[in-house]
Parts: C-alpha cells; structure tokens; sequence
C-alpha cells in the first residue's frame, strides 16, 4: 500500500522524538527466507530485511538506518531488534536463470496432471487462507497496510478462490460435446512458464493469483519485489509450495525468487524459456515492457494503472453512493481498483458533496494494526500537491481534504499521512484538461466533476460517451434507480475490465474478474483479466469412431 521515499525525504516529514527501539527484543521469531529452486532452499547473494510498518512511524530513522546496516552487513545480527521481522534472500543472474531453468524442466509434467486434480489447489489453497488467516493478517500489517484493509484484501482472495469461482474457472478450461460421433472439446492448455512479477504497493494478494497461474497447468517464477519481499516469500514458500506437494506436483513447478526488478525482467525476457510474463505496474513502464515481450515472443499479460469513474445519476442513492466514493481513500488510494473520478448529474451534485464530505470523516490514519485505520504513509506526496494546486488554479473548489496530518489526524505541514481530499470540477466539458482527472493520482484525492445542466437524455449520452473515452480501462460504476438508465449504461459502456450497478465499487464477487481491463489499463491485449485463462490457450480436439474421412469433407 505505501509508495516509496528516501530516508531524507521520510525523515524530513517526521522529528525523531520517539522511544528509542535499545534494550526491546523481538516477541516473535525471525522469519528468513532462502530462495526456492526446484524444491529446494537456497542461498542468495546477501539477504534484505522487511522492518515493521509501525516502526517506520514510530522511529522512521532508526528502522530504515537499520535495513540499510543489515543489508550491508552480511554478519550482522538481526534476529533480536524488535523491529525486524523478516529477511529474503536476494537472486544473482545465475540463481534468476536456474529458476526459469527449472521451471521450464517441470511444466510438461505439470500440464499432464489432469484438470481435477489441479483444481484441487485452488481448494485447498482457500481452506489455507481460512486456516492460516491471522498468519496472512499479521504478514500485511507488518508490511503497513491497515489492519481494516488488509482483511479486506483476505477477503477478495476468498472469492477469487470461492466454490462458486473455482466452478466457473473449470467450465472455461474444459467443455465438451457431442455432434455426429464425434466427442468434441473446447479447452485451455497451459502456455508453459509464467513469470510473475507483482508490485510493491501489494505483493500477497496479486503473488497469490499465480496460484491461478499454477492451476491451469503453468509453471511459475514468482519475483518477490526487492523492496518488501517477505509476505510474498511467505506464501509461496510457506502456503502454496506444501500444497502443491501434497498434489505431488514436480519439483520446479513452483521457484520463488526475491530480486531486483530490472535484472529480473531482463533475463526474463531474454530466456528462451519463458513464455509469459505476468507484469503488474505503472502504465507508461508497463506499455514499453509490452512491446519488449512481443518483439521477444513472449505474452505480456499486463495489470497497470486504474482511472476508475464512478457515475452519480439524479436518482441515486447518495448516501450509499458517498460510502462507495470514499473508497477513494482506502490506502490512501494506493490501490489500483479503488475509484478516481466521480461524474455527477448537476441537480445532485451538491447533496452529493455534503454526503462524501460527511463520509470523509470516518477515514482516518494512525499505526496499521489499529482497529478502523484506513489511511497508510504516503512518502512522496510532492505529485499529490502538484495536482490539487494546479484543479485549483483552474477553477476547482477544494472541498475537504488537501493537509498533511500526522498520525493522530493532526494537520501538519510535516505528517506522513495526506488528509482524504476531494475536488469539486465545474463542468464537464473540460474536465481532462485537469490532470487529477485525466490521469491515475494514486493520492487520497478525487475529484467530483459537476456536468453543465441539459435534458437528462443529452446528460446519458455524454455521461457514457465519457465513461467510454477514457484511456484506462479497469473498472467504472454506477449509481442509478432507474432501469432504463442502468439497462443504456449496461449495453452501451464498452470500456474497462469490470462495471458495477448500485454496489462497492472496489469489492470483489464471486465469477467477476477482480483485475483487468482495457486501454492503459491492459493494453494492447487487454480484458478482465482471469489468470487462469490468461495464462492458457484454446485448443479444440475431435474424437471420432467409424467416421469416414471422406464423408465428413464431402457429406455422404
């Protein structure tokens, strides 16, 4: 959930007049982490070290000095400090190789498990998230995200891997008929090796759709980012990897690695055997990597950027509608699915305003593992400013929000944490021409475009055409009573991966992507994003009896 800033730059926000860490010791042990190769534990080039998300509020000096003294020292002695929770150990090019070699050793083996039992994982892997759900919690509050947030995020996976999805993901991969004695089948086989490279901002919950990945019959190389490895290490090494040999998968099916991002993708991408590459990230880096993966032959499958629009009609129900919009700011809007844009019909759009300012209220900062936190550290929030001072400039009216506070909920000019700031755009005409609306802020800020006032037909139609014409494509919403309004909205809104009636716009449900979309979103080859099915392609088998070749060319 955090963006990433420079000890200066943290510090700076933040006096250091809090209890010193000398003569605490750890309550829990230390979990290290070795990389994992073909079934087996390895040694890596030096290790990094995860510190606690709390103790980068209470002391952000102290906890960061000690990473970076740890990581330079390779006898040092961590396994006390109360601050310290994990370490990973790091991949050279030739630990980065061995995993892909291993992979690409394992996957035939692992296509030839037939459907059902590879299914089993997706089970089994639900019953370790109910079984182990404090370990997860505790994984990601250490790593900073809320408490609140992070049993959100337990949740989604629930879904994801619900009976009701599993269901739905097994009839995509294998559907059969038959027509003129023939047993004809319409499946998906596995593309072979997938690497899979998950973000910083949420490392667990996106490295846990390569257990998806792993269903449909693939082989993974799982990168856990340099930067916060130790839940993604965690769960492969700790969750799917002993389930996947209880199914008796081959060594090799599963290697997790901790390296740094450009040397990881770069031997990916120039191995031979890799022939997916699942990249979540920015957009513009994101599109450029695309275009690298298709001049090397591999599929890109891509998660970018979100610029998500949730539309307000005159009948809505405002305050239900409010309460979808602050989703804005969970995470400080560090999450790529919460909403980024609100267009709102004119004749509502003040009630409206009093409702989400009302809402705003309930979302508050403070240590991750306090109850109803919401907010996490933003550590560069020079962009944040940049935007909101050039809406106002313009002609925005700032409606809430746009302070830094301290974890208290104390305004500041030093805090760590940005106040939940709401925009008010007059007109939609020249809404884009606001760079907090056209483009993804990743800030707790959105902003509320008030529509000129016009007949409520001419008003649908520019409000789809809107929705419609933006460049990302991940998720959009709408708030509406009226059938007819939802039935146009619904067959007429052809962008983004997902489209939500009257519901959260960040939850997730059972068969509905949670990911994927179009545009900056997915690109060039962007949609809902199923990483069972984007990791696997069609093919069609007949089986025939007794039937003449001739016959079925020319009929009988």
């Amino acid at each position: 959930m955090l963006s990433n800033g420079t000890v200066e730059e943290i510090s700076s926000a933040r006096s250091a007049a809090t209890p010193s860490a000398e003569g605490k010791e750890r309550s829990a042990p230390l979990r290290s982490y070795p990389l994992y190769i073909a079934g087996k534990d390895i040694e890596g080039d030096g290790w990094v070290y995860t510190v606690s998300g709390r103790s980068l509020l209470e002391d952000v000096f102290t906890s960061v000095t000690l990473k970076r003294t740890l990581e330079r020292d390779p006898d040092a002695d961590a396994a006390h400090h109360p601050y310290v929770v994990g370490r990973c150990a790091v991949a050279n090019d030739a630990a980065l190789d061995l995993a892909s070699e291993a992979a690409a050793a394992a996957a035939p083996a692992w296509a030839e498990v037939p459907l059902e039992r590879r299914m089993l994982l997706g089970t089994r892997f639900r019953e370790e998230l109910l079984r182990r759900q404090d370990e997860f919690l505790d994984m990601l509050i250490a790593e900073a995200h809320p408490s609140k947030l992070a049993r959100w995020e337990h949740s989604s996976l629930l879904e994801i891997f619900s009976e009701e999805s599993l269901g739905w993901y097994r009839q995509q991969m294998h559907t059969e008929f038959e027509h003129h004695g023939r047993r004809l089948i319409v499946r998906r086989r596995p593309d072979g090796v997938v690497a899979f490279n998950p973000p910083q901002n949420a490392p667990l919950p996106s490295a846990a759709l390569g257990v998806l990945c792993l269903m449909a019959g693939n082989a993974v190389v799982m990168r856990a980012p340099r930067s916060i490895a130790l839940s993604t290490m965690w769960l492969m090494r700790d969750v799917v990897a002993p389930i996947l040999d209880e199914l008796g998968a081959p060594p090799g099916v599963l290697n997790a690695v901790c390296g740094n991002p450009k040397q990881t993708l770069d031997r990916w991408l120039a191995s031979p055997l890799i022939n997916d590459i699942f990249y979540i990230g920015g957009s513009e880096e994101g599109l450029r990597f695309e275009q690298q993966c298709v001049a090397r032959g591999k599929k890109p499958i891509l998660e970018l950027a979100g610029n998500d629009t949730v539309v307000v009609w005159s009948d809505a129900d405002l305050p239900l509608a409010a309460e979808a919009i602050t989703e804005a700011f969970y995470g400080s809007g560090q999450i790529c699915m919460v909403p980024n844009c609100v267009l709102v019909h004119p004749a509502v759009a003040d009630e409206l305003l009093a409702h989400v300012k009302e809402q705003v209220k309930q979302i508050r900062p403070g240590y991750p593992e306090e109850e109803g936190v919401l907010l996490s550290p933003v550590r560069r929030s020079e962009r944040f400013f940049r935007l909101l001072d050039q809406a106002l400039d313009r002609g925005g009216e700032l409606v809430t929000g746009g302070r830094r506070t301290e974890v208290d909920g104390t305004p500041s000019d030093t805090g760590v944490f940005l106040q939940p700031t709401v925009v008010k755009v007059n007109g939609l005409a020249r809404a884009r021409e606001f760079d907090l609306v056209r483009e993804e802020t990743f800030f707790p800020l959105i902003p509320v475009v008030v529509a000129e006032p016009a007949v409520d037909d001419e008003l649908l139609d520019r409000f789809i055409d809107f929705t419609n014409s933006n460049p990302y494509g991940l998720r959009n919403s709408l708030w509406a009573r009226s059938d007819a309004v939802i039935d146009t909205f619904v067959r007429r809104v052809t962008n983004g991966g997902l489209l939500k009636i009257n519901d959260s716009h960040l939850g997730c449900v059972p068969y509905l992507p949670t990911h994927g979309g179009t545009g900056l979103t997915g690109g060039a080859f962007g949609e809902a994003n199923y990483p069972i099915l984007r990791t696997s392609h069609l093919q069609g088998v007949s089986i025939a009896r007794g039937v003449s070749p001739y016959e079925a060319v020319f009929g009988a």
